[in-house]
């Protein structure tokens, strides 16, 4: 098992693949959505690097079926129910708490600015917004709740939930796992040893776009969402 050394192991996805491998995995992917406390943690990285390491890390959990793409299949699908299920949970936690989440204050795991730009997003992008969320950090932690809050009807929302989360999910792990064979075959390069670097990229990827709107963006006023009402879900 790995050890906690410092703050930078939060931030790379080995070590929690080494600490507690597959259903670790699973808990984190979960837990960005279902619970809107894994908005800090490595997502996309960690799906890429999972990726790399997918038969290790079913070896590990259930055994080697004995074929690449076989166990990669099943760790990509596993991501994928988890991601669905957390997507389900935040959905419904946003249906609920409505437009009380708007007056809670801010804490160090709850950020309002958050569910306002999530909120912005879904508005300008339509049910779309939970397929492309995925693919977003922070923005995936927030999509789904918002979702909830404004009433999306339930069976579109699962339906683009099941879309985004196979979407991301596969894309990410499958790519990990065969351009770490195209690499060692083509180049003789191990992307193991070159972890740290493929982590900067995925983060300058994935984040750079957000900075980039928030630094130099248009400036969003979210006061129109302080005292906004919904309906009460009658179910």
């Amino acid at each position: 098992m790995e050890d906690f050394n410092n703050w930078k192991d939060l931030l790379n996805p080995e070590f929690y693949i080494k600490l507690g491998g597959f259903w670790l995995i699973l808990f984190i992917i979960f837990a960005e959505t279902g619970l809107f406390v894994g908005f800090f943690l490595p997502g996309d990285s960690l799906l890429f690097v999972s990726g790399i390491y997918s038969i290790d890390i079913i070896s590990a959990t259930f055994g080697s079926t004995g074929n690449d793409f076989l166990d990669t299949f099943i760790l990509a699908s596993s991501v994928a129910l988890a991601a669905i299920i957390g997507n389900e949970v935040g959905y419904y936690f946003g249906r609920k708490a409505g437009s009380a989440l708007y007056k809670k204050q801010d804490t160090w795991l709850f950020k309002k600015k958050y569910l306002y730009q999530a909120h912005d997003f879904f508005e300008k992008n339509g049910a779309l917004a939970i397929i492309m969320a995925r693919f977003l950090p922070v923005v995936r932690t927030f999509t789904p709740i918002v979702a909830g809050v404004v009433k999306m009807d339930k069976k579109d929302f699962l339906r683009d939930n099941i879309i985004g989360a196979v979407l991301w999910s596969f894309l990410l792990i499958f790519a990990g796992h065969y351009l770490d064979k195209l690499f060692i075959d083509q180049f003789g390069i191990d992307l193991k040893k070159k972890l740290e670097l493929i982590i900067i990229v995925i983060v300058l990827i994935t984040t750079v776009p957000l900075i980039l709107k928030f630094l130099f963006g248009k400036k969003q006023d979210f006061s129109k969402y302080e005292n906004h009402q919904f309906d009460e879900d009658e179910e």
